[in-house]
């Protein structure tokens, strides 16, 4: 009896986790197709976003730099292996780009706030996969450690 109850276990926490992974990729293909979207508006020079930037008063160089983190992000979230890095570097984005709208340029921060807790989403879902590209058997492989 026990080991049927232990195998009916490991077959749900399976089957949950396989969803999980599921939600995870839906997730991070819907945040991807945004960050695409806005990251290349920002690098084509939309009026809207140079304005926008130009509110901010760090210069055009920030639009640049803010896009190209976007659409590099986009693509390194459909890359199983960066996936969770890309979440993380991407909240990072997020979070400064709701306290812009909160505290420079105002407007509302829903769309930032929501894709931020999209990416924090995929960032703690990713976490294992994070770790393992830090782990000192992969920096040691790297030669990054002695």
């Amino acid at each position: 009896m026990a080991q049927v109850l232990t195998d009916g276990t490991r077959s749900d926490s399976g089957s949950i986790a396989k969803i999980i992974n599921v939600l995870l990729w839906v997730l991070q293909i819907a945040a991807a197709g945004m960050f695409l979207m806005v990251g290349f508006l920002k690098l084509s020079g939309n009026p809207q976003l140079v304005g926008l930037f130009q509110a901010i008063g760090l210069g055009q160089w920030f639009r640049y730099l803010t896009g190209s983190l976007e659409v590099a992000g986009a693509i390194l979230l459909l890359i199983p292996r960066t996936s969770g890095l890309a979440a993380l570097m991407l909240a990072g984005v997020m979070v400064c780009a709701v306290g812009t709208h909160l505290f420079i340029v105002g407007g509302s921060p829903l769309g930032a706030s929501i894709l931020l807790f999209v990416t924090g989403i995929i960032a703690w879902g990713r976490r294992q996969r994070t770790s393992s590209l830090f782990s000192a058997q992969q920096l040691t492989s790297l030669n990054l450690l002695p």
